[in-house]
């Protein structure tokens, strides 16, 4: 018996997604394990797996086309089945949004397809059109007449009309004789008319804009990743309270220890690794701060798993998770933030791979913002906001004398959910990090 195979949930925060690649067509045989498409979805293309066997009958979605969960996307039955009985119940029934294959019977049908919504919908707005009675005629509106333009001194081909003297007088006070209007015979700019001009400020006085082509805007429709960003951040601005500290810290000795481990080491080292080290590290001895808020009370984690914001080539952003990143070398860390970041840009991570984390990276500098505060992300409770690193002018002590030296600084925000993490403890964190960051072999013992 032919059945429906619907939209299954490939990520922990999935709502919908859109149908990036069919990887079998009508007509294929399935054997379970098999792979069907490729799933756009909030966090990454995900594969779209079934664990049924049979001959993929019938596509209900084109590649493109965006379906919520449980929704319907394709029929799988025997070689030689008709799927029109499927199709139909797929196209006039609901399913609820468990599994991915269902008996398309009518007790466990699936939900009517986008177009039939669209239809219903359609025909719902006409029948409220015809009910309502047609709108009075409105007056015809009055023709505005515009304002005349500067003048040119009356002569209708753009050359301005002036005395001789009027327009010596002109170069001389730097006025512009286009800007006003002549009050001589004919609106001929005389001398009373630069003279008056002259007194007025420059703000005052009248002048024509150039006139440009327009430009049209665009309606760009957004990709799953980035409505799942705007709704998770709206809520994350609103439901959390917010609290922000920031410090600078010299880094100088972290800077040339990170050039000898690249001297000696097959993987490069970047300065984020060492940060998400530091701040992995830090929450190890300020383990009151590793924890998050839920609706039960707070959960401490056992483990410390660091994020790192990544943006994406199509405007998007995800935070691929370092497991234990405290109990990683920085070598090992550096190896698996690389290819983190490599599969998160290919929209290949595992829902394993960006979810669970405990805190998070989010690192401007490279681009040279020199400081910004950052949004969290729940359900985590602190996201590290990381700045630029700039040679600065430094107050230091030497021999009970102030002197003023050049260091390399960097700034640091530590955004906190003040309901778990208040400012005392946001600040002990804070203060690990950057003692780690300025001594930093401190993250090799």
């Amino acid at each position: 018996m032919a059945s429906i195979i619907t939209m299954p949930k490939l990520s922990p925060t999935m709502e919908e997604g859109t149908l990036a690649k069919w990887t079998k067509k009508e007509g294929d045989k399935i054997a379970p394990g098999d792979i069907i498409a490729e799933v756009e979805t909030d966090k990454a293309n995900m594969e779209f797996p079934l664990e049924d066997e049979g001959v993929l009958l019938k596509l209900l979605v084109k590649e493109g086309d965006t379906v919520k969960l449980g929704d319907p996307v394709a029929v799988l039955g025997e070689a030689g089945e008709d799927p029109a009985e499927a199709v139909k119940e797929a196209t006039q029934n609901r399913q609820p949004a468990t599994g991915n294959r269902q008996p398309a019977t009518a007790e466990a049908a699936a939900p009517p397809v986008a177009a039939t919504a669209r239809a219903e919908n359609a025909d719902r707005q006409e029948g409220e059109t015809r009910a309502k009675p047609a709108a009075a005629p409105q007056p015809a509106a009055k023709a505005v007449t515009p304002p005349p333009a500067a003048s040119t001194g009356g002569n209708g081909h753009g050359r301005v009309l002036a005395s001789p003297f009027a327009r010596k007088l002109a170069l001389e006070k730097g006025v512009d004789l286009r800007s006003i209007s002549g009050t001589g015979p004919r609106g001929r700019i005389v001398q009373r008319d630069i003279e008056q001009a002259a007194a007025q400020p420059a703000t005052a006085r009248a002048y024509a804009p150039e006139s440009y082509a327009p430009r049209e805007d665009q309606l760009v429709p957004a990709s799953q990743m980035r409505k799942t960003i705007a709704r998770r951040l709206v809520e994350a601005k609103r439901e959390i309270p917010h609290i922000y500290l920031t410090t600078e810290c010299t880094v100088d000795r972290l800077l040339e220890m990170r050039e000898q481990i690249n001297e000696i080491g097959e993987v490069k080292v970047s300065v984020n690794d060492l940060v998400v080290k530091a701040l992995a590290l830090a929450l190890v001895r300020v383990p009151d701060a590793n924890v998050s808020w839920t609706g039960d009370g707070i959960v401490r984690h056992g483990g410390v798993h660091v994020g790192m914001a990544v943006s994406l080539p199509d405007n998007g952003l995800i935070t691929p998770v370092v497991r234990d990143a405290d109990r990683k070398s920085i070598g090992a860390l550096a190896r698996e933030t690389r290819s983190l970041v490599e599969r998160a840009r290919a929209k290949k991570l595992k829902p394993e791979e960006f979810s669970g984390g405990s805190a998070t990276v989010s690192n401007l500098g490279m681009y040279g913002v020199r400081e910004f505060v950052a949004i969290i992300n729940p359900p985590e409770s602190v996201i590290l906001a990381v700045g630029t690193t700039e040679k600065r002018a430094v107050v230091v002590e030497k021999d009970g004398r102030d002197t003023i030296e050049i260091a390399r600084r960097m700034t640091l925000t530590l955004s906190c959910d003040h309901r778990v993490v208040d400012g005392v403890l946001g600040a002990q964190l804070l203060a690990e990090v950057k003692k780690l960051l300025e001594k930093p072999m401190g993250m090799l013992l």
